[in-house]
């Protein structure tokens, strides 16, 4: 928003009637921050010359609701929420807050301080320039003084002063009804309104304002003089008055108050805001305080004056309304009642294992028991028989212990703070039982249950897996130490062995026959659904493990499943010689072992279901290219070579480039070790920052040279490949151009001439550049064989060929290599070829 759209916002929500606390919100989640309201401030102060003196109704309520405290009550409504909102910042920006939280309440005390003090300069509050001044600062305090305080920060809850915040909540307005009857002890006086219903004989009715003087003007009749009268009063002097003019049979009166007056009542001492306030006539105490502000940080509770006349007329304390809903000293007030907030006496803070710890304001005899039934007496872990109490004793602090018999005469004075301890973790009548009984757990100590055969017979009894013939008694002695007591289980419930008396926090355990005993687990292996470790079981069989771990898998051999047994001798003096044994079986039927009763397992056998050596998955390849029928093809035989799948696609077409056939081939695990080997040893020779620039990584994938022409022309000779699972054979359509890269003047590819040596092609890439190592040249072949230039290398020049000159290296070293990569299909092709060169 632009500083006139805020502007124009703020003056259209104060003529719809909006309060402060909304427009300030709003603001705020519009985004409108302190400085921009800093600006818009000096923009209203000086278009407000002169425009905002009006004297209608509404700038009189708005002038009337500002004296009486409502704006800035809206502006400590505002910061409550906002406090409310960030009460769940971080524990350890707690003191930072709180401090900065102080400095802020202190500059806006003093602020409207200021403000307030300037309102009696005309001596009339409600007069035109006062008017005027009012409207501005409440557009003021909207655009800067209520956005200055953001973000506001809450603090320590037990810090705050109980029952101070009382005059400052939104919901709590002390605000007098008027819709009630007149009470009885209700003085009219100059302003209150009288209404006279006259029925029966006469019909009439007759509605005056009390005047200045006392007087009302009744037509046909003159003065009536009521100031200071009760309603009945006032009743009984009317009915003698318009007895002159009314007959007194057959006529009733009835006299009634309409609209009360107001009355001015000041309010002074330690409120935010001292002053001479506005109020309806029914008002009390507590809405002057609410129209005041509230008390002040050092302003006073329980001990606030109302002077009537130069006298003291009701001592009013809020801890009684808060805490007892006692009224009877918020008395009416009357015109020109004084309001007096004293100093407090003494704030006790109590902190601890109580149900309300914060500040407490203390009268000058009241005791550390009032202060417990402030604080809603102790919490439920809350030590009941003592509180410690540290005091400001002169020139340093001193602390007193002060036991429950003292609560009612120990006094309280200001800047004690109180501690409630909590209660020790820790049991007096604490047995425990653990182990094989059915029922473990902690139980009391008592005169009915203190022996170990009653802690067992609390515990329904021992479960059929116990251990009898020795249990175990934890106990602590007097000095804390730990001792372990024997216990013979069996022979005290059998009454052969005496009892044993048992003492607080004692622990008894009965171990289980299973926690002494290592039963160990079973291993499975091999071709089954679910190998792995599972526990081991009393007679469990070779085909019980079998059936656990999910059945024989389809690949599993039935005439040859191994068992592997630990040798186990304790009583042995010597080294053995054998370390273990094993046991083979055959399966019937997949789980039945053949021709044995059942193999009975021992902890920590391994079972060993092995693959057998008929069984075999689908192999397929795959054939690409200028071939009758491409597709994939199933090997039927472990030595099936190029020629035989080649003859399955129905032989290459006759736009096929058989010399230029290839193969690609997945790497198997023993293949992608040495691959990751070489390039380790790549790593080591250029360094791991070099290898990555090249972005040197593995791939499981390589390309397999291959003289598909020849293995053609001889099938079954060592040109025709044996193939394997994954292989994809591609024959490509004829190339006519051969490539020419590495340490040339400009990489070329040109159309192939039959008969043309290297050097003819070499001067089509502009020749040699200056760093080539002419004496290395060599040919990449487009079936993935590399050849090394021979001579003029007329006759290795094929179709489809790249030749390639390397740079000059140092000699056999990796760079060499790493030079020719951007020349080979993948980097896998490359680092195989050089696993199969250092293998």
């Amino acid at each position: 928003m632009s500083d006139s759209q805020v502007l124009e916002y703020v003056k259209q929500g104060m003529q719809q009637g909006k309060d402060q606390k909304q427009i300030a919100m709003e603001l705020a989640r519009r985004g409108v921050t302190e400085e921009q309201a800093r600006r818009v401030q000096e923009m209203y102060q000086q278009q407000s010359k002169g425009t905002l003196g009006t004297s209608s109704s509404t700038s009189q309520d708005r002038m009337r609701q500002s004296s009486s405290g409502e704006s800035d009550y809206y502006y400590q409504n505002g910061y409550r929420k906002n406090t409310n909102r960030n009460s769940e910042l971080q524990q350890e920006r707690r003191e930072q807050m709180e401090q900065e939280y102080r400095q802020r309440k202190k500059m806006e005390e003093e602020r409207k301080k200021n403000e307030f003090s300037q309102r009696d300069q005309s001596n009339n509050p409600y007069s035109m320039e006062y008017s005027k001044n009012t409207n501005q600062n409440r557009v003021v305090s909207l655009l800067s003084d209520s956005l200055s305080l953001t973000p506001l920060y809450d603090y320590d809850p037990e810090d705050q002063v109980f029952g101070r915040d009382i005059f400052n909540t939104e919901n709590l307005t002390f605000e007098p009804n008027m819709n009630v009857a007149t009470p009885p002890d209700y003085r009219l006086g100059p302003g209150d309104e009288v209404i006279i219903d006259i029925w029966g004989a006469s019909q009439n009715t007759i509605r005056e304002t009390i005047s200045p003087d006392g007087y009302i003007n009744i037509p046909d009749l003159g003065l009536v003089l009521l100031n200071g009268m009760s309603v009945s009063e006032a009743k009984t002097v009317l009915k003698q008055e318009l007895s002159k003019i009314y007959a007194d049979s057959g006529n009733n009166i009835q006299v009634s108050l309409g609209n009360a007056r107001t009355i001015q009542i000041n309010v002074m001492g330690e409120v935010l805001r001292p002053g001479t306030y506005t109020l309806s006539s029914f008002a009390t105490v507590f809405h002057a305080l609410y129209s005041a502000g509230g008390v002040s940080d050092i302003g006073s509770l329980r001990n606030i004056h109302v002077a009537r006349n130069g006298k003291n007329v009701a001592t009013v304390d809020v801890y009684e309304f808060i805490m007892q809903g006692k009224i009877q000293d918020d008395i009416r007030l009357q015109e020109g009642d004084v309001i007096i907030v004293p100093p407090y006496e003494a704030i006790v803070k109590i902190t601890g294992k109580v149900k309300r710890p914060m500040r407490y304001e203390m009268k000058s005899d009241e005791s550390i028991a009032t202060l417990l039934k402030y604080a809603g007496n102790f919490a439920a872990d809350g030590y009941k028989n003592s509180l410690r109490v540290i005091r400001q004793a002169g020139r340093e602090y001193s602390v007193a212990t002060v036991d429950a018999k003292d609560f009612t005469r120990f006094q309280m004075y200001d800047g004690d703070e109180v501690t409630a301890d909590p209660i020790l973790e820790r049991f007096t009548n604490r047995l425990e039982v653990k182990g094989a009984v059915y029922r473990p757990g902690i139980y009391e100590l008592s005169g009915s249950l203190n022996t170990v055969k009653q802690l067992v017979e609390k515990a329904d009894g021992l479960l059929g897996d116990a251990f009898t013939n020795r249990a175990v008694l934890y106990r602590q002695r007097e000095n804390l130490t730990s001792e372990v007591l024997s216990v013979d289980i069996k022979g005290i419930l059998a009454g052969s062995s005496p009892d044993i008396a048992l003492r607080n926090n004692d622990v008894l355990y009965i171990p289980s026959i299973h926690d002494l005993k290592d039963l160990g687990s079973i291993r499975i292996y091999g071709e089954v659904t679910l190998p792995g470790e599972y526990p081991y079981a009393d007679n469990m069989t070779l085909e019980d493990i079998v059936i656990t771990a999910g059945g024989l898998k389809e690949s599993a051999s039935l005439v040859r499943v191994d068992v592997s047994r630990r040798i186990r001798d304790p009583k042995s003096t010597t080294e053995a010689q054998t370390i273990g044994e094993t046991f083979s079986f055959a399966l019937k039927d997949g789980f039945v072992v053949d021709g044995e009763a059942g193999f009975v397992l021992q902890p920590y056998d391994q079972v060993f279901v092995r693959r057998s050596p008929g069984y075999s998955e689908q192999a397929n390849v795959t054939v690409k290219g200028e071939v009758l029928y491409s597709g994939q093809y199933t090997l039927t035989s472990k030595n099936e070579r190029l020629t035989d799948v080649i003859k399955k696609a129905g032989g290459v077409t006759q736009f096929g480039y058989v010399r230029g056939a290839k193969l690609t081939r997945i790497a198997n695990e023993e293949e992608k070790k040495r691959m990751e080997d070489v390039l380790k040893m790549m790593q080591k020779e250029l360094g791991t920052g070099m290898t990555d620039s090249l972005k040197l990584e593995l791939d499981s994938i390589f390309t397999v040279g291959i003289d598909l022409e020849a293995a053609l022309a001889k099938p079954g000779s060592n040109a025709d490949i044996v193939l394997r699972e994954g292989d994809i054979i591609t024959v490509p359509e004829f190339n006519n151009t051969v490539k020419i890269n590495g340490a040339v003047m400009m990489p070329n590819t040109v159309s192939y001439i039959d008969g043309k040596n290297v050097k003819y092609y070499l001067s089509q890439a502009g020749g040699y550049s200056s760093n080539a190592k002419k004496s290395k040249k060599f040919i990449i072949y487009m079936n993935g064989q590399v050849a090394e230039v021979k001579g003029s290398g007329k006759k290795q020049i094929e179709p489809g060929c790249e030749i390639v000159v390397p740079n000059k290296q140092r000699k056999n070293s990796l760079g060499n290599v790493l030079g020719y990569a951007t020349s080979f299909a993948s980097l896998a092709t490359m680092v195989a070829s050089i696993a199969n060169i250092v293998k």
